[in-house]
């Protein structure tokens, strides 16, 4: 092992060649993480935190660069290695403040992706107030001449029925040259994207590129419920990419650690592809997502679920109601029946601000909920129940049983958001609370599917004593992860659906833990397609659920069409299925029996988009999934915008937003014969015709506002 006193310089003590990447140990014992070759100008410190008293050494809007960072200096290293994964440790430390820092890099054979996370150790006799550190660093991601002319920067903005909408810009757009020979510093701005309050993903998804012109990717992730933000600029030439849990300036987060405490960082990868741009780079992160999270027979059964919610019942579920919807849903092929919000609405006030006790209403279900959930059963479905378990409403009894300190407070003041308020699920009676709720809705109601849902943005947390707001919600959201795995622990067949207003908590931290996430509340059919196109970018195909709301009242090309977006993810089936005529109800069960089909191959199969990621008003849009046994791919084709598509809009589709047909790339079957098939619907007037010489596969829509799932195989 080499000690920073030995070190020689540029020394190196960790690669990863499926990366490119190396960290090497400078003469002055500065660790950086970078691609071999390449000046350590460029480079950025292994670890940057900024400290109470120990800021910046060049202020402004970044946070690399810190006094911190740059004096922590090699220590050790040591590697372990389990099956294919490799666990590195680098120790630093500072000579001044006398912080420890040990980075864990952790990578699997074969991938190209890194995870990192970082433990702060406070070694000194003073306290330390950190207010903000790396967990991954990156600099020299191109330092050719002219190369960050050639870069795109690519990142999703999110909100509330309008999820997983992807941009892209060129790198220059937002961080432009400076002539820094001229003024012999760096600018001092970058290009960031971060969360605000307890919506991890209520603004823009944790998740963002950088590509170039020769298909090279850069792709990261950030997995944190409690706040996070990422950086990328120009240091010396080159792009650097630096990706933080939250921190004081914009989350009101704070650390203070006494002597001998530790802190640990939320975790972070980094994918990198060398060929195939964005398809390639969230291949790897889809291969990623599955290696890290919990594992479940969700995730290889893949059930249709069958949701009263949207466009349907919306919240007014009652047993007379329900029995019609139950029969038809296992008619049709669904596998669980979920009861939405309302089961225990009994309040003449209404329900949202009374939540909290989770127990049914008797006026929706005259001879009990158990009857409903009998029937359920009876009829081959596992039942599943809503629950908002992080709330408790204003009005509801638990608001004054339950200690004040198992809430959300500031100033000493409980937090009231929308009539709610917020559990911290560190304390002993919430979580008391939520595991009898729990216990009972599966152990004697016999439920085996909880739809979690979360639809407050409670601000920047709680402060419990003196810790700050920010890590409040840290440790809120910690002990919140540790609650929902203790479930699983003891009912290991239940599944867990995350759900935030949709797609607004859409974070591997929750869905490293949960089995299914919801990932819209999209109620009109035709803007889902771009929201169902995109899913795969924030979650396994196997975790993300579409709706699909079919309704007697559809025509067949609207039946057809809202079926379609979910074929390629998890089905949250929905709609008015008992009152459709037997040709309508024959389209749902033919589409819910391609799916079962179909479903073997999602849980393994890399996700891609041939007409690249959809803007909003896109009129073609196409998702595709790449398996072992054939390519799958769901082509919709909409009306354009009103007064024709914008400038954007033409220059993105070459097919023209009037044409018939859609011509895709497929550049991985290129030279090979393939037979492709329209798998829904059934009876089409669509075709599908393959090139093999181009590698190209050309689908008739002949209508707006339709879509197909074709199957591409080389089998007969």
């Amino acid at each position: 092992m080499l000690t920073a006193a030995a070190a020689v310089e540029r020394s190196r003590i960790w690669s990863h060649p499926h990366l490119g990447l190396h960290a090497v140990v400078d003469s002055d014992g500065s660790v950086r993480l970078g691609r071999p070759g390449q000046d350590r100008a460029c480079l950025v410190p292994l670890v940057e935190v900024t400290a109470t008293g120990h800021g910046r050494m060049w202020s402004g809007e970044r946070f690399i660069e810190t006094s911190i960072g740059d004096r922590l200096t090699y220590r050790g290293h040591e590697t372990v290695q389990d099956e294919n994964r490799e666990r590195t440790t680098i120790r630093l430390a500072d000579p001044v403040t006398e912080l420890a820092a040990e980075v864990t890099l952790e990578t699997t054979s074969g991938a190209a992706s890194l995870r990192a996370r970082v433990r702060l150790v406070n070694e000194g006799s003073t306290p330390l107030r950190v207010e903000s550190v790396t967990t991954l660093t990156l600099g020299g991601i191109t330092d050719a001449d002219g190369a960050l002319d050639g870069l795109t920067l690519h990142w999703a903005d999110n909100d509330w029925l309008a999820e997983c909408r992807w941009r892209q810009t060129a790198f220059r757009d937002q961080v432009v040259p400076l002539s820094r020979s001229a003024h012999g510093h760096e600018g001092r701005g970058c290009f960031e994207r971060y969360s605000q309050g307890s919506w991890s993903t209520g603004r823009h998804l944790p998740v963002a590129a950088l590509t170039d012109r020769d298909g090279r990717a850069w792709l990261w992730q950030i997995e944190s419920s409690a706040g996070w933000r990422f950086e990328t600029g120009e240091r010396e030439g080159a792009a650097y990419v630096a990706l933080f849990g939250p921190d004081d300036a914009h989350h009101q987060w704070r650390h203070t650690l006494a002597p001998g405490e530790d802190f640990h960082t939320v975790p972070a990868v980094l994918v990198r592809a060398e060929a195939g741009g964005l398809d390639a780079a969230f291949g790897e992160l889809t291969d990623y997502r599955r290696g890290i999270r919990r594992d479940h027979p969700d995730h290889r059964t893949l059930p249709v679920i069958y949701n009263d919610y949207m466009n349907t019942l919306m919240g007014d579920p009652t047993t007379e109601k329900l029995m019609p919807l139950i029969e038809a849903a296992a008619a049709a092929g669904a596998e669980v029946f979920v009861i939405d919000a309302g089961w225990y609405d009994d309040d003449a006030q209404g329900w949202w601000d009374s939540v909290g006790a989770w127990e049914p209403a008797t006026n929706r279900f005259p001879d009990g909920i158990q009857e409903v959930l009998d029937a359920i059963r009876r009829h081959g479905m596992t039942p599943g129940l809503w629950l908002e378990p992080e709330v408790v409403g204003v009005r509801s009894p638990l608001a004054h049983t339950l200690p004040p300190e198992a809430f959300f407070r500031r100033g000493g003041v409980r937090v009231t958001e929308h009539g709610r308020h917020h559990l911290d699920l560190r304390h002993p009676a919430a979580r008391a609370h939520l595991d009898s709720v729990v216990d009972r809705l599966v152990d004697e109601w016999g439920v085996g599917y909880l739809k979690l849902d979360y639809n407050i943005n409670i601000g920047p947390g709680t402060e419990n004593g003196l810790e700050s707001a920010g890590a409040g919600l840290l440790g809120h959201h910690r002990a919140h992860l540790d609650w929902m795995a203790s479930l699983l622990d003891r009912h290991p067949s239940l599944v867990l659906e995350n759900c935030g207003s949709g797609g607004l908590r859409m974070d591997y931290a929750q869905l490293a833990v949960a089995q299914v996430q919801s990932t819209s509340d999209q109620q009109d059919l035709l803007r889902y397609p771009p929201i169902a196109a995109a899913a795969a970018t924030a979650a396994t195909p196997e975790q993300a659920a579409v709706w699909a709301y079919p309704q007697p009242g559809h025509s067949q090309d609207e039946i057809a069409f809202t079926l379609t977006g979910a074929l390629l993810g998890r089905i949250h089936l929905s709609g008015f299925l008992n009152l459709m005529d037997d040709d309508q109800f024959a389209l749902v069960s033919s589409a819910i029996s391609v799916y079962k089909d179909i479903r073997p191959e999602i849980s393994g199969a890399r996700p891609f988009w041939p007409l690249g990621l959809p803007a909003w008003e896109d009129t073609w849009i196409a998702h595709g999934l790449r398996s072992q046994e054939s390519t799958l791919l769901t082509l919709w084709r909409r009306q354009p915008p009103s007064g024709g598509a914008d400038m954007r809009q033409a220059q993105r589709d070459q097919n023209g937003s009037g044409a018939t047909a859609c011509t895709l790339e497929l550049p991985h079957l290129r030279g090979t014969a393939q037979r492709p098939t329209v798998l829904h619907p059934v009876a089409t007037d669509s075709t599908a015709v393959w090139d093999a010489a181009e590698g190209r596969l050309t689908v008739c829509l002949p209508r707006p506002d339709t879509a197909v799932l074709v199957r591409v195989s080389s089998g007969s």
